[in-house]
C-alpha cells in the first residue's frame, strides 16, 4: 500500500466496476442511485465553491468586475478563509500537504533539469503545498554533453497544488509581484528532485560546475589576451602612471604608434570583458528557457480556476468513496465492521484492478451516515438500506436542499 488515499480511476469507472459485480436486474437501479448520490455531493460542493469565490475576491488578480462599496471585506479574515477552504478542498480531493522537512529534503536533490535553483522564502509569509498520485518514473538524461545517457529513477508527483501569500513590507526586495499578493497554482507530473520550479519566486543559480564551464576557458583565454596583446600596452601604461603620480621621473614620449598600440590592447581586453559578460548570460538565459518550457507544460490552472478545477476533483472522489462503501457493504456475505469493509475494498483492487492505495474507510462511511444510508450496530457491523430505500431517503434529503443551501450560506 502506497498511504494515498486517491484511487487511481475515473467515478464513471468506479461506477461501471460496481455494477459489473451485480446481477443484470439489479444493474440499472444502482446506477440510478449513483446518479441521485452524485447530484447531492454536487449541490454540497457547489456551497463551499461559492463561499471560497467570495472569500477569493479580494485577491483575484483576474477579476474583471467592479467593486460596488457596498461590502467592505476584512482582507485578512478573507485570507484565513481562503486557506481554510483550500487545504479542506484538498483534502477532500485526495491531496497530501507537504511537510517542512520534506520540502527541504527535496531542495537536497540533483535537479534533473540540470538547473540550480534558489527560493528566498524571507519574502513569503504563507506557504502551503500539496501533492497527490505519487509513482515512481523513469528517464534518459544526458551528460558529457549528449556523448553519454544514463537512465534515473524519480518520485512523480501526478499533481502539486501551490498557495503562496506574500509580506505587506517588501522595500528593498526586488520581486516580480505586488506586496500583500497571493498565487494559488496548480501543476502535474512534477519530479520531486526539482520540486523548487513550482515555487512563486524560484530563482536560477549557477552551479559549481558551470560556473567551472564558464570560469576555466575564460582564465586561460584571459592569460593569452593579456599576453599576446595588452603586455605591451601595460608597460606603457605603468610608466605614465607612475609619472602621474610622482613616483617615476623618466621621460615618456608619446607617439601615435605607442597610442595606437595601447588603444589596440585597451579595445583587445574589453572585448574580452564582453565576451565573458556576454557568455555568462547566455548560459543563464539557457537555464531559464529550460525551467520556463518545463513550467509551462506542466502548468494546469493558476488562480480562481484552481477551486474549480480542485472542486471537480473532490467532488469526484467524494461519489468514488461513498459508491464503493455503500456496495461492498450492500453485497458484503455478513456485515462487515470498518476495517473490514477497508481490507475487502483494498484486496478488491489489488486483485482485480492491480491499483493499490489507502482506501479513506472513515470518509466514505461519514457521506452515507449523512444521507441515512447505512446503520450500525453495538458491535460496529454496517448494513446498507436496499436500493430503493436508499433512492427514497435520498429524494427526501434532495426535498430539503435548499433549505440546507439556505442554512450553509448564513453560518
Amino acid at each position: 500500500m502506497n498511504g494515498e488515499h486517491f484511487i487511481p480511476f475515473r467515478k464513471a469507472d468506479v461506477v461501471s466496476m460496481c455494477a459489473e459485480d451485480l446481477p443484470a436486474p439489479e444493474r440499472e437501479s444502482f446506477l440510478g442511485f449513483t446518479r441521485m448520490l452524485g447530484s447531492l455531493l454536487h449541490h454540497r460542493f457547489h456551497v463551499r465553491i461559492e463561499a471560497l469565490k467570495e472569500a477569493y475576491e479580494p485577491f483575484n488578480p483576474e477579476t474583471d468586475t467592479r467593486l460596488t462599496g457596498l461590502a467592505s471585506p476584512d482582507r485578512r479574515a478573507a485570507r484565513i478563509r481562503v486557506e481554510e477552504g483550500l487545504a479542506a478542498l484538498a483534502q477532500a480531493a485526495n491531496f497530501i500537504r507537504f511537510e517542512r522537512a520534506e520540502l527541504d529534503e527535496a531542495s537536497t536533490r540533483h535537479s534533473l533539469l540540470k538547473v540550480k535553483m534558489a527560493i528566498d522564502f524571507d519574502v513569503i509569509d504563507q506557504l502551503m503545498l500539496f501533492r497527490r498520485g505519487e509513482s515512481v518514473r523513469t528517464r534518459q538524461i544526458s551528460s558529457w554533453y549528449g556523448l553519454r545517457k544514463k537512465e534515473v529513477s524519480f518520485t512523480n508527483y501526478a499533481r502539486v497544488l501551490v498557495y503562496a501569500t506574500f509580506k505587506e513590507d517588501l522595500a528593498g526586495k526586488d520581486v516580480p509581484f505586488a506586496p500583500g499578493s497571493m498565487i494559488v497554482k496548480l501543476f502535474q507530473n512534477v519530479p520531486r528532485e526539482d520540486l523548487e520550479m513550482v515555487f512563486p519566486n524560484v530563482q536560477v543559480r549557477m552551479r559549481p560546475l558551470d560556473k567551472l564551464l564558464i570560469g576555466i576557458p575564460a582564465l586561460i583565454s584571459g592569460v593569452i589576451v593579456i599576453a599576446t596583446k595588452l603586455l605591451a600596452s601595460l608597460g606603457l601604461l605603468l610608466v605614465l602612471f607612475g609619472v602621474w603620480i610622482g613616483v617615476s621621473d623618466a621621460e615618456v614620449t608619446i607617439t601615435p604608434t605607442k597610442l595606437l598600440t595601447i588603444g589596440a590592447g585597451l579595445i583587445a581586453f574589453g572585448g574580452y570583458l564582453v565576451r565573458q559578460v556576454t557568455k555568462f548570460k547566455n548560459r543563464k538565459i539557457l537555464f531559464m528557457k529550460a525551467l520556463s518550457e518545463n513550467l509551462y507544460f506542466r502548468n494546469l490552472d493558476n488562480d480562481a480556476g484552481v477551486f474549480h478545477h480542485l472542486l471537480d476533483a473532490a467532488e469526484e472522489s467524494e461519489v468514488k468513496e461513498a459508491v464503493l462503501a455503500y456496495h461492498f457493504i450492500r453485497t458484503a456475505p455478513e456485515p462487515p465492521t470498518g476495517p473490514e469493509l477497508d481490507a475487502r475494498i483494498e484486496d478488491w483492487f489489488v486483485r482485480r484492478w492491480d491499483a493499490r492505495f489507502d482506501f479513506e474507510i472513515d470518509d466514505g462511511l461519514r457521506k452515507l451516515r449523512e444521507l441515512s444510508l447505512i446503520t450500525e450496530d453495538a458491535q460496529g457491523r454496517l448494513t446498507a438500506v436496499n436500493l430503493a430505500e436508499a433512492r427514497q431517503r435520498m429524494d427526501a434529503v434532495w426535498d430539503g436542499l435548499f433549505d440546507a443551501y439556505d442554512h450553509a450560506l448564513t453560518r
